[in-house]
């Protein structure tokens, strides 16, 4: 049955395409919709692929109506190469969004918001860059076929595949760090070295993997700062991963007391302590004296926790605890800087020159000590001397 080419026939067959396209869609929406209540699928499918859906079948039934209605004329390949363009940009969009349903279905399967969460953050980590990896393949293809649709696509094709050469070199050169941060972000998605929500320590900074990309890893700093680093970070230089194989972890807090200390004593309130607190998982709970030197004894406690930031608040809680009952029940433990007072030589020389009873000095002991040393502080009397003798024996001479 041939259809009859004129504007009336074109206008009628919009309008029937545009009707169709919407009862289509009124009715595949229904049927999702009822599916959406039992099945998470169905409502990620609906939230992602409703618009790029609606919009592809609409632009292909009117590039029907319009191929078969239409009257000939010279505008006809062009008006058929838009609407190819349209098709595969829509498509592409499309098939974009069938990717997303299919990551939302990974990540809402292996979800991290648990303690024991390894095997879902190396998931949650390779769906997100196999994500990434589709979305650049679809646009590259779907670029690449809209500039095939042009006429000169071809001649420019050859072309080019005739200098590969040269332009695979240059190419080479200018992307080397950019294909490099590539292959390092697939390797990290699937070396299973880091995953999404790995604690790290990276250049001395403690933080969360918040994300992993193609091309860079930006860290969540424990302090809301991010860092972002290169993907070959990982792979050519060491870092520290505290959930690379499980989530628990053993810290330390440390004491320098007096030597007055008592652990026996430490050791039964450590216990009490870990007993009133759900931070600590009952794995260690270890005292030690680690250390007896410099004036001081050095008190090392271990303890264990699930995670890090669980592992950090136990510390801080055993670590002010602790201080408490060391100020309350044995203060003797506090350490004390003691000081020997010991006297200069040269003050006790300073003393016996100047009569210290003490000194035992030259000019020291009785009256004749007191005219020795006249001799040296006293006035001399000219043509005589001074004797230490009694005036009455001189007198008597």
């Amino acid at each position: 049955m041939l259809i009859e080419r004129s504007w009336i026939a074109f206008a009628i067959a919009g309008v029937s395409a545009l009707v169709i396209a919407l009862a289509l869609t009124a009715i595949i929406a229904l049927v999702f919709r009822l599916a959406a209540r039992r099945q998470g699928w169905a409502k990620s499918l609906i939230r992602r692929a409703r618009i790029p859906f609606r919009l592809f079948l609409l632009v292909v039934l009117l590039w029907i109506a319009t191929d078969l209605t239409i009257p000939f004329g010279e505008g006809q390949p062009v008006i058929d190469q838009l609407f190819l363009i349209a098709t595969i940009a829509l498509g592409a969009w499309l098939v974009c969004a069938l990717a997303l349903v299919l990551e939302d279905g990974a990540l809402n399967r292996y979800t991290i918001d648990r303690p024991d969460n390894r095997i879902a953050r190396r998931v949650r980590t390779q769906v997100l860059i196999l994500r990434r990896l589709a979305m650049v393949i679809v646009i590259v293809l779907a670029v690449g076929a809209i500039l095939l649709t042009f006429p000169g696509a071809q001649a420019v094709g050859t072309s080019v595949l005739a200098s590969a050469g040269v332009v695979s070199i240059v190419a080479g050169l200018a992307a080397q760090s950019t294909l490099s941060n590539v292959f390092a972000g697939m390797q990290i998605a699937f070396s299973d070295a880091v995953r999404v929500d790995d604690v790290v320590i990276v250049e001395g900074e403690w933080g969360r993997i918040e994300e992993i990309t193609l091309t860079y890893v930006v860290v969540h700093i424990w302090d809301d700062r991010r860092m972002v680093l290169p993907s070959t970070y990982f792979t050519s230089k060491p870092f520290q991963n505290w959930t690379r194989r499980t989530s628990e972890l053993l810290g330390s807090v440390e004491f320098d007391l007096d030597w007055r200390v008592t652990p026996a004593e430490m050791r039964v309130e450590l216990d009490r302590i870990l007993a009133r607190t759900d931070l600590w998982d009952r794995r260690v709970s270890v005292l030690q004296v680690t250390d007896a030197t410099g004036g001081y004894v050095r008190i090392r406690i271990l303890v264990t926790a699930i995670d890090a930031p669980t592992l950090f608040d136990l510390r801080c809680y055993v670590r002010e605890e602790m201080i408490a009952w060391l100020y309350r029940t044995s203060p003797q433990s506090i350490p004390r800087t003691r000081v020997d007072m010991i006297e200069p030589e040269a003050d006790i020389s300073h003393r016996a020159t100047a009569g210290d009873p003490d000194s035992g000095g030259l000019f020291h002991g009785d009256r004749g000590a007191e005219g020795r040393a006249s001799l040296f502080t006293g006035p001399i009397q000219a043509g005589g001397y001074i004797d230490d003798e009694p005036e009455e024996r001189q007198g008597g001479r």
